[in-house]
């Protein structure tokens, strides 16, 4: 098996041939070069950091193995607690709460196996946009072209890592927060099966949203696969050790079916059918399965998926953050969020309940669909960029995005693994990603495929310009 720059990195510090704090502080210098211009991190610790990679390095010194992530430098998305730090969110409102008390599930993970933690990334308010922009932090550009949008909700993140300024920074997918930035920055991402990455404290969207891993690499996405995944107290989603292990194991790939778009029976932009079509014949090829073709009523019926999607994840957000405050704050929201919310609170128990029941129809129609041993093919975005304010052109006001322009959300309802697979780069220069939805429990099967795709297809590490991690070796 191949390796990637995060275990050749921690292979690095087991060995003595680097040590952590030299990373961390290699991490330092790449944020002060670049961030300048992406603006991807929001928040540094950089003394805590300085001796937690201490201790890694004195783990080593004293013959002990620190992790399979042994000192590679992490950075936090902010919507997920880091203790010592506040969890902003990306938010006026919670600028001044208190630092979190403990760590969130997948920074605690990270740490026990190694990795130290630099800082915190820059995200939409509250992770409810496919755009990375605030107003206490501004927005992020896209490492490829900054002008443009690295995607959200986990854009801060995916813009450090395709810039090379941290190995790994965490992301979560609760309408296709890691598909989308990993799509836009040219990274190879998976949305694992709903329940294999234990989630606590619970999220914000009750049953959509799940944390998962973004890379450089298909064997680095694996390594973070295998370091996040297990149970956690509280969830009751969470999947027990027989079922890891099952989703953990690949398949062959026996059925390929194409899919434009999810939410609408609309054309493709040329600028984005042009590189899916060409992605979808280099699978066909890859698998040796001719390809099937079906419309968005043949896998939905009659569902709109993006109203149900916005009926489930509002309501659940302006519950979660109480009516009143929401009442109460909605002036101080970036217009995207305050629109978010405003939608929310306009939804009504049986308009909840009947989205809620509609999921069993949608998880029904793709496992039978997917089986056991098939993959669903579409475009993670249908269009080949936007502004880095959410624009789709310069003509347009700031908010919210219209929906049609994702493919993400489907399997957020469904749950079901997916990936973002790089596979080309667009008219407007920015990478296009294919997106690849397999049956739920498989996700070992998405992440062997990653590798074979990457074998068959490479792609550049970083973004043009910037340096890989390799290159920090002696």
């Amino acid at each position: 098996m191949s390796q990637g720059d995060i275990a050749a990195l921690a292979d690095a510090v087991r060995t003595g041939r680097v040590s952590a704090v030299e990373l961390v502080a290699e991490a330092y210098s790449r944020i002060d070069e670049h961030d300048g211009v992406l603006n991807a991190v929001v928040a540094r610790c950089d003394e805590v950091a300085e001796e937690a990679a201490a201790a890694v390095d004195a783990e080593v010194a004293a013959g002990r193995d620190p992790g399979p992530l042994a000192g590679v430098p992490v950075l936090v998305k902010d919507l997920e607690h880091v203790a010592g730090m506040v969890t902003t969110k990306g938010s006026l409102l919670l600028v001044d709460s208190p630092a979190a008390a403990d760590h969130g599930t997948v920074p605690r993970r990270l740490m026990d196996a190694g990795a130290v933690i630099v800082g915190k990334t820059n995200l939409p308010e509250f992770a409810t946009e496919g755009f990375t922009d605030n107003l206490v932090f501004g927005a992020t550009g896209n490492p490829w072209r900054p002008e443009y949008s690295p995607g959200g909700s986990s854009g801060g993140s995916a813009a450090a890592v395709a810039s090379g300024m941290v190995p790994i920074a965490t992301a979560t997918d609760g309408g296709g927060s890691i598909r989308i930035p990993a799509a836009f920055c040219g990274l190879v991402g998976i949305k694992p099966t709903h329940g294999v990455i234990g989630r606590w404290p619970a999220p914000d969207w009750i049953d959509m949203s799940t944390e998962g891993p973004f890379a450089t690499s298909a064997d680095d996405l694996d390594l973070l696969w295998r370091v996040l995944a297990g149970r956690v107290d509280g969830d009751p989603g969470s999947l027990p050790s027989v079922m890891l292990k099952d989703a953990g194991e690949g398949l062959p790939v026996r059925r390929v079916i194409v899919l434009d778009r999810f939410a609408a029976d609309a054309d493709l932009p040329d600028d984005v059918r042009a590189p899916f079509e060409d992605a979808v014949q280099r699978m066909s090829e890859l698998v040796g399965v001719a390809v099937h073709r079906i419309r968005a009523r043949d896998l939905c019926g009659t569902t709109d998926i993006d109203d149900d999607w916005f009926t489930i994840a509002t309501a659940e957000h302006v519950a979660r953050l109480g009516r009143n405050w929401v009442e109460q704050g909605l002036e101080q929201m970036h217009p995207a969020a305050r629109g978010f919310m405003e939608w929310g609170l306009r939804i009504d128990v049986d308009q909840y309940l009947a989205a809620r029941y509609r999921r069993f129809e949608l998880v029904c129609s793709l496992d039978a669909m997917l089986g056991d041993d098939g993959v669903l093919l579409s475009p993670v975005n249908a269009a080949s960029g936007w502004l880095a304010d959410g624009r789709l052109n310069a003509d347009q006001e700031p908010g919210m995005m219209p929906p049609d322009v994702f493919n993400t959300p489907y399997t957020n309802i469904t749950g079901h693994p997916t990936l973002s697979l790089p596979a080309g780069i667009t008219a407007i220069g920015i990478p296009f990603g294919l997106q690849v939805a397999g049956p739920r429990f498989r996700d070992g099967m998405l992440l062997e495929l990653a590798r074979r795709w990457e074998a068959q297809n490479p792609w550049p590490r970083v973004a043009p310009g910037y340096r890989t991690w390799a290159e920090a070796l002696p």
